[in-house]
């Protein structure tokens, strides 16, 4: 199950989220229902073990199981801060915290913080196996500063991460390895009190002879007199500790091997080994006796298991994307220190204020572009304004494509704006920082930023009043080629498309060897007629040696300078084809509310890379506001894109446009803006509606989200949420109900992907105004 209150209206979220958690054995107790957020992700494992994933804005829940005696909770905060509270029991809670408690036992969760926990319900028919010991009669806190509860919540939180993406053969390691983590955590550091006593004492000892137990199942001549003397104890009383549990030593080693073999006939790091292989593996003598118990103990066979088919598993999508791998998503981030220091872009002279009306109550702004009106692969709260705006003001924006260096002498040299931007020799970079990632390129070694994040983004620009909350309105009103300032060239204007290791072709090419393809554009400026684009030449990507003498083996940084005589061009392509050209921003974000540098690829919340065509002259983004001033940026221009941008990238061609920005406040929000904490386009036919694999990725995936992110894109996540926000733009603007809205959604409005290049891939619902009548 996976629910989110995106899919409905603000003034339905609040009951819709109410009986969503109510479904999973939560009460929602208390919650702020103007700013109310939250998506759950239910799934089982095969033995019965719940796991509910919950990431929402700061509410008050209540959990309880007591439908499920003999179960166990286990909470874990994965991200935000709070308390637990059972009775008179109060616990203070941190990031990785987990609290755990019999199932009888009600807990009280009080999130103040945004925030994600993982909630598992263990049933006892999970437990009896291995929890011989008593559970504790009132909710413990397990602390992870270190031991057992350390490991056992990083492998929690590691499934927490993974959320719907989760398989059940990913689930099988975890039922197994819990119990030894979950009991070893309770007993590392729990006094004598706690465990109850002399009886709680007898329990740990019990516990830690499993724990030897489970380390030497493997070994055949395993034996009570050997486990006693580890023990220091005599035989006879470890026989009467397990009679104390009414079971015995040899029946006990049994059946944990037993476990032991069903799991590993199922997993498929063992599809080739015989059953007789897996059975002498873990101590057992001869396979008869083995699989006279195994049908005893799981009601057939161990041949007949093994046959059965296996549930059913996503489809594996980790293909290598542009941006973060996934070991370098905490050094990402950036250091507090780093992160001021990087992006403080010092003071812009003040741009001269021209009124446009009598009045003087409309300005118009020129924005051009230098190394101190642009940032480099990221978005940050903390960069300055370059420029501060009123609502309603005019802004003449310069934006330059990070593919430039393509063909330096097309579309750098000569253009002092560009030249400035991209200047990189061996003394240094103009724009050091390209990407949201480490500045001393620890991860991979490509370059400070690591090229975690690509695009060249001119301001932002901050919006007067502008609060959270705010909706802001761009309205591209015009949008014109950079010409080319090489005399060789003079009044040309040209565009990269590079076919690169990220695009969707990469890994089903027809010929080989793989390769990176790069082809310049010419683009048609001031035509008669309709403008468009053709081809000039084009070239595979050759190993490129940076000014800092860093080779690139593929297209892997921003801004790197191809080198004429390394490459091959190849002339006379894509004869007689002329693309019209369609001129629109990929990039326009207003700042994320985030603590650092955010990588500008992966589209969110807060608009960013949206890469949809359908924003270009004539059209208005809505964009909800984040931070205060909104913080406005535009940048990776393209002269023509594809619905998908299949290869990775459009026409990127450098751009200078007229754009007016609006503030809508937060209590005037009418019409199509009353509901909109999404990226919205509209134009003068048309509302396009924006969904992502991930709508809002940096509070669903937490504090890898900028990794995560690129391993779990997919359509069907991204055609769901452009289905779900087009329904509730339905039903929050038109007054439809659900099934008027969803109706008119399969036989009226055109859904179609945006692009599937960006980690976070898009789909779109375009919705037709001359469908409404009034």
């Amino acid at each position: 199950m996976r629910f989110t209150t995106n899919a409905y209206p603000k003034e339905q979220r609040r009951d819709s989220w109410r009986f969503a958690l109510k479904r999973v054995s939560i009460t929602l107790e208390a919650a702020e229902e103007a700013n109310l957020y939250g998506e759950l992700i239910q799934f089982r494992s095969d033995a019965g073990m719940g796991f509910v994933r919950i990431v929402g804005t700061a509410q008050e829940y209540g959990v309880d199981f007591r439908d499920a005696p003999g179960s166990l909770w286990l909470v874990v905060l994965l991200d935000g801060s709070g308390v637990a509270r059972s009775g008179s029991e109060t616990i203070s809670l941190n990031d990785g915290d987990m609290v755990c408690g019999r199932g009888e036992t009600p807990l009280s969760l009080e999130l103040t913080t945004d925030h994600r926990i993982l909630l598992l319900n263990i049933p006892a028919a999970s437990l009896d196996q291995r929890l011989k010991a008593p559970l504790p009669e009132k909710p413990r806190h397990l602390a992870v500063e270190g031991g057992p509860a350390r490991v056992l919540s990083g492998m929690l939180r590691s499934i927490g991460e993974m959320g719907s993406e989760v398989t059940q053969e990913d689930l099988r390691p975890v039922e197994l390895a819990l119990p030894e983590f979950l009991l070893a955590s309770l007993l590392s550091d729990a006094p004598s009190r706690a465990l109850g006593g002399a009886a709680g004492m007898r329990a740990a000892l019990l516990e830690r002879i499993f724990q030897t137990i489970e380390m030497r199942l493997s070994d055949p001549n395993l034996n009570y007199q050997q486990v006693a003397s580890e023990h220091g104890i005599s035989p006879r009383y470890l026989q009467k500790l397990f009679e104390s549990i009414d079971d015995s030593f040899g029946h006990y080693v049994k059946v944990r091997r037993l476990e032991r073999c069903r799991l590993d006939l199922r997993s498929p790091l063992h599809a080739q080994k015989s059953i007789s292989d897996i059975l002498f593996q873990w101590g057992f003598n001869d396979s008869a006796s083995f699989s006279r118990a195994f049908r005893e103990q799981y009601g057939v066979s161990p041949r007949e298991y093994r046959k059965m088919p296996p549930s059913e598993e996503a489809e594996n999508t980790e293909t290598l994307r542009r941006g973060r791998p996934t070991q370098a998503s905490k050094r990402g981030s950036g250091d507090a220190e780093e992160r001021l220091e990087e992006t403080d872009l010092g003071t812009l002279e003040p741009v001269v204020a021209l009124p446009m009306s009598d009045e003087g109550t409309v300005r118009h702004h020129h924005l051009p572009v230098s190394p101190k009106t642009v940032h480099w692969g990221y978005f940050s709260s903390l960069i300055k304004p370059a420029i501060t705006v009123r609502s309603g003001d005019f802004v003449t924006v310069e934006t330059l494509t990070h593919h430039a260096n393509d063909d330096p002498e097309r579309m750098v040299q000569g253009d002092e704006g560009a030249e400035s931007v991209y200047h990189w020799d061996k003394d240094g970079k103009a724009v050091e920082r390209r990407g949201a990632g480490p500045m001393d390129a620890s991860a991979l070694g490509r370059g400070a930023g690591e090229g975690f994040g690509v695009h060249i983004c001119t301001g932002p620009i901050a919006i007067t009043d502008a609060q959270p909350g705010d909706i802001i309105e761009v309205r591209i009103l015009s949008l014109e080629p950079r010409r080319s300032c090489n005399p060789r060239f003079q009044g040309k204007a040209f565009g990269s498309n590079a076919a690169t290791f990220w695009g969707f072709q990469y890994n089903d090419l027809l010929t080989q060897p793989k390769r990176e393809v790069v082809t310049i554009y010419e683009v048609e400026t001031g035509s008669e007629r309709m403008p468009t684009a053709h081809a000039v030449y084009s070239y595979r990507w050759t190993p490129q040696t940076d000014p800092y003498g860093i080779v690139h083996d593929r297209y892997d940084y921003p801004g790197v300078p191809v080198d004429p005589e390394t490459i091959e061009r190849k002339y006379d392509i894509l004869r007689d084809v002329e693309i019209p050209i369609r001129p629109h921003f990929g990039v326009i974000a207003l700042a994320p509310a985030h603590a650092g540098p955010v990588d500008t690829i992966p589209p969110s919340s807060f608009g960013g890379n949206l890469d949809n065509w359908r924003t270009g002259p004539g059209s208005s983004v809505f964009l909800p506001v984040q931070v205060a001033g909104g913080l406005l940026s535009l940048g990776d221009p393209h002269a023509s894109q594809g619905d998908s941008e299949l290869c990775g990238t459009a026409i990127e061609c450098s751009m200078t446009a007229l754009i007016q920005v609006i503030r809508h406040p937060a209590g005037e929000l009418q019409g199509q803006l009353r509901d909109l904490d999404y990226p919205l386009i509209e134009t003068d036919t048309e509302w396009v509606i924006l969904g992502f694999s991930h709508p809002d990725y940096l509070m669903e995936l937490g504090e890898d989200a900028q990794s995560e992110v690129y391993k779990t894109a997919s359509i069907d996540s991204a055609m769901r949420d452009a289905f779900r926000k087009a329904r509730r733009f339905l039903m929050t603007t038109k007054n439809l109900d659900e099934d008027e809205a969803i109706s008119l959604l399969s036989v009226a409005v055109d859904f179609g992907i945006s692009q599937v290049a960006n980690g976070n891939w898009g789909a779109h619902a375009v919705i037709r105004k001359e469908l409404f009548t009034a």
